[in-house]
């Protein structure tokens, strides 16, 4: 650590949603939170195309402006912005010690709204073809793949999206799902089924992606093998170039391991109607986001959980 760090009564770890509301809440409690932004500033958001589900955005708004909005909303309150990312924290005694990759610091009250990151199947051959035809985000790798052909695999909201998207870029779009009913919202289907009908999209229900095929060039393909009781363990080859995983996040807790209690590597916190609803198992230490919250995952339930999440700091300093 370092021998001077810096000193903050409220740090906030993490810039999507739920880390930009948590600093709006405190500077307004005049708290003078300090926010570090991580290595993805603004958070999934930003691989995020239309955002149409935004209250009072009528007309959507796009997930990077969305989040631009966010960081201009912090900054009005004076919210001090730190582009740094943190790689070791001490929650064993206050103030709380965090080191980052630039500096060290500590804080009274911490929040992390460290949210989370693009699950990959771990296949070798996934790992080998990342980059060069294998993507974890249609937004960010969609435009390399306009006119071809390509898969996504899953069958939850993210996968839905992402093959939404890439419907309007590629030639044509397999959707990959291992059952023969989606997670994803119903709206989502619906639009999903549209597009297969309009012959932009094939479902290929059933089935689970079993090897990335490919050459020096790249991806060309992949292999799929049934999963259904009356063909399980089949294969069948599709000829592709491009191959977007889509099959879940895990949180961005590693960090945190030994000193706050988890489940499934989600920080747990108190919930329930007796206040400090998003202290975890340190006082003093609160959790808003997609680092608490494997169910909703959405953004405007990630900027809920960081307004408490600042309301509960506020309340806990108050107590000190």
């Amino acid at each position: 650590m370092s021998p001077t760090p810096s000193h903050a009564h409220v740090l906030i770890l993490g810039s999507g949603p739920a880390g930009y509301t948590a600093a709006v809440y405190a500077a307004r409690a005049n708290l003078k939170p300090v926010l570090i932004t991580g290595i993805a500033q603004g958070g999934q958001l930003m691989t995020t195309t239309d955002v149409d589900n935004w209250p009072a955005d009528v007309d959507g708004v796009m997930g990077p402006d969305l989040m631009q909005r966010f960081l201009k909303h912090a900054e009005r309150f004076n919210t001090e912005i730190v582009f740094d990312h943190i790689n070791e924290v001490d929650l064993s005694a206050r103030p709380f010690k965090l080191q980052g990759d630039t500096a060290s610091y500590t804080c009274d009250a911490l929040i992390v709204a460290t949210g989370a990151s693009a699950k990959y199947i771990g296949l070798p051959s996934e790992e080998a073809f990342m980059g060069r035809g294998v993507s974890g985000c249609a937004t960010c790798d969609g435009f390399f793949y306009r006119g071809q052909e390509v898969c996504v695999v899953g069958g939850g909201n993210t996968a839905v999206e992402e093959a939404l998207y890439l419907s309007n870029i590629a030639s044509k779009v397999h959707l990959i799902h291992r059952r023969d009913k989606f997670r994803a919202e119903a709206i989502l289907v619906d639009k999903l089924h549209a597009k297969v009908a309009e012959g932009k999209m094939e479902l290929h229900l059933w089935q689970t992606l079993d090897e990335v095929l490919g050459d020096a060039s790249g991806v060309t393909g992949v292999r799929l093998r049934a999963t259904a009781p009356e063909a399980h363990g089949a294969t069948a080859e599709l000829k592709l170039t491009g191959c977007f995983i889509a099959i879940g996040h895990q949180p961005n807790t590693d960090i945190f391991k030994g000193q706050l209690e988890m489940k499934d590597g989600y920080l747990i916190t108190r919930s329930g109607l007796s206040g400090m609803a998003t202290m975890t198992s340190v006082p003093g230490v609160f959790a808003a986001g997609d680092v608490q919250d494997h169910v909703y995952r959405q953004a405007i339930t990630s900027a809920g959980t960081g307004c408490m999440a600042a309301l509960d700091a506020q309340r806990f300093l108050e107590q000190q």
